[in-house]
């Protein structure tokens, strides 16, 4: 059950036209009370004797007499709606509801005969609206502070008593949503997204890309997006406000929205802390070898599980959000028959990656500085590494998900387990080719050779090795444990080490799992690429270009 408040309003028979009425779309059915705040206000749905005129003029009654003293914006409005499986309730259950909103809120608390005057009208199955007048009887303002989140307290409280879904609740750090107004512009327009989505998106993107903010705004403006800094008196950043070309208000303007007004996370103060250069430190390094920007992204998200069981939340709260702009960079550079996916788990991911929790950003920048560098690097020609990257981004937002669920973030982590739907898909899509070589050496292998890489499964994970062994990735990984074993390594161990992390019961193959994370662990190429020789090409040196409808992500 939500309860969602509308703006202070200076015109209660307005609001009542409204309710009374066909609705935007001839939905409204049957308008009528199901309750007042004395039981005898004239219901214009049920009474035909009854007028919106004389409804209205009774609720305005103590706002006349207070004159002046009364608000300018005296109408409290607030809708109650039920989950679309819930029963559908009695008016005498709504009713009840409503009266338990009142109280919440401080608008009519229970048992005071000086509370505003109210009516609940229902006008569909699944949702009342509430007004109220906000002059008490003894003309007095209501004490209704914070309405929100105790209307939003009472509505779980209901869910329980009543037997309703129990709705997954959020701590006020959530982007704010497209109004309906933008929802319907956007769709005559032919876009699926509003621009506030679209531009979410696009900024999103850009800091991830960015090495500082002067790149970012760069970045912008290479996608498309009027760019709007502003500054104060001494030339420093104050703020910026962004928009997109063709979204224009009906003076012919730009629609502008600032960085705060897209994501709490997204003002000009937030993003500069994050951009703000920190002392490199040596990162990159596996078994004496330099590792690749991709390897060592892959390798510091590999790290994240580890991080949020053992670091205070200050440091966690920072590997999420860095996490999240990984997942925002990957658009960018993945092979196009992945990006909708990763787009998909990057746009249901941005819930996660905020809490009330305040992040420590400059624990996480050896990772942000991998990232800004494989969005200037060749991506490589074989699927194989972003396979691996792919499985370790998922490891981490799988411990995302657990970190957010035993911290009580509900909302968060049901974005996180969405996240991880979107990027299981594309890590399942991404190691079809590479794997397909993998499993080709494992074939080839002999049966004794077989045998022994069994044996190892049977020792490190005796529990999964009859389902491990008669799956069809068991060639690809008993290829993977052959060559861990080549390069020096204790494949039990690894093997151990790989199976430690993510619950394996949602892997469709384990042995493909475990296969990625051998390669990973033990710093294997998968597909090594052929002998060449010569001064290598060098990572592009560019300023990476974000086009605007390429960031557009579904809602």
């Amino acid at each position: 059950m939500i309860a969602k408040m509308g703006k202070p309003g200076a015109n209660t028979r307005g609001v009542l036209n409204y309710l009374y009425g066909p609705g935007r779309a001839n939905e409204h059915t049957d308008p009528h009370l199901v309750a007042s705040w004395d039981g005898f206000a004239p219901d214009p749905g049920r009474d035909e004797a009854a007028t919106l005129a004389q409804l209205a003029t009774v609720l305005d009654l103590r706002v006349k007499q207070a004159g002046d003293r009364a608000p300018a914006k005296h109408v409290w409005h607030c809708s109650v709606r039920a989950a679309p499986e819930d029963r559908i309730l009695t008016d005498g259950e709504w009713a009840t509801i409503a009266r338990r909103i009142l109280n919440a809120t401080g608008i009519a608390p229970a048992g005071d005969p000086d509370a505003c005057r109210w009516v609940a009208v229902r006008h569909a199955e699944d949702h009342i609206h509430i007004v109220a007048t906000k002059v008490r009887g003894d003309l007095a303002p209501p004490r209704n502070w914070n309405d929100y989140p105790r209307a939003d307290k009472e509505c779980a409280a209901i869910e329980k008593e009543y037997g309703l879904r129990q709705v997954v609740r959020g701590d006020r750090t959530a982007a704010k949503r497209p109004t309906r107004a933008e929802q319907e512009k956007a769709l005559r327009a032919g876009h699926t997204a509003t621009p506030r989505e679209r531009l979410r998106a696009t900024v999103r993107t850009s800091v991830a890309a960015a090495t500082g903010t002067e790149e970012f705004f760069t970045i912008l403006r290479s996608a498309g997006v009027l760019v709007d800094i502003q500054h104060f008196p001494s030339g420093d950043i104050r703020g910026y406000k962004v928009a997109l070309p063709g979204d224009k208000n009906a003076k012919g303007e730009p629609v502008w929205f600032s960085g705060s007004t897209l994501g709490p996370d997204l003002s000009y103060p937030k993003i500069r802390e994050r951009l703000t250069p920190t002392e490199s430190t040596p990162t990159g390094r596996h078994s004496g070898r330099r590792r690749s920007a991709w390897q060592q992204v892959t390798d510091e998200a590999a790290r994240i599980p580890d991080v949020l069981a053992q670091a205070n939340d200050a440091v966690g709260q920072a590997h999420i959000t860095v996490l999240a702009e990984t997942l925002d960079a990957l658009p960018l550079i993945a092979p196009a028959s992945y990006k909708p996916q990763l787009a998909q788990a990057a746009a249901a991911f941005e819930r996660a990656s905020r809490s009330r929790i305040r992040a420590r950003h400059q624990q996480a920048q050896a990772t942000r500085r991998a990232i800004k560098a494989i969005v200037r690097e060749p991506a490589p020609k074989d699927g194989a590494l972003l396979a691996i990257l792919l499985d370790a981004l998922l490891m981490a937002v799988v411990a995302a998900q657990h970190w957010h669920h035993t911290r009580h973030h509900d909302q968060q982590a049901e974005a996180a387990r969405q996240a991880a739907e979107h990027l299981r898909a594309a890590c399942q899509a991404a190691a079809v080719q590479p794997l397909t070589v993998i499993h080709q050496r494992g074939l080839r292998l002999t049966v004794t050779v077989q045998q022994r890489q069994a044996t190892i499964v049977r020792q490190a994970l005796p529990a999964l090795a009859e389902q491990i062994l008669t799956e069809p990735g068991w060639p690809a990984l008993a290829a993977a444990l052959t060559d861990t074993q080549a390069a020096g390594h204790d494949p039990a161990d690894l093997l151990t080490q790989a199976a430690r992390h993510r619950e394996l019961a949602t892997a469709t193959s384990l042995s493909e799992v475990l296969t990625w994370r051998l390669h990973r662990l033990a710093g294997l190429d998968p597909q090594p690429a052929p002998h060449t020789t010569g001064t290598p090409t060098p990572p592009r040196a560019t300023t990476p270009s974000i086009h605007a409808d390429r960031s557009r992500r579904t809602r």
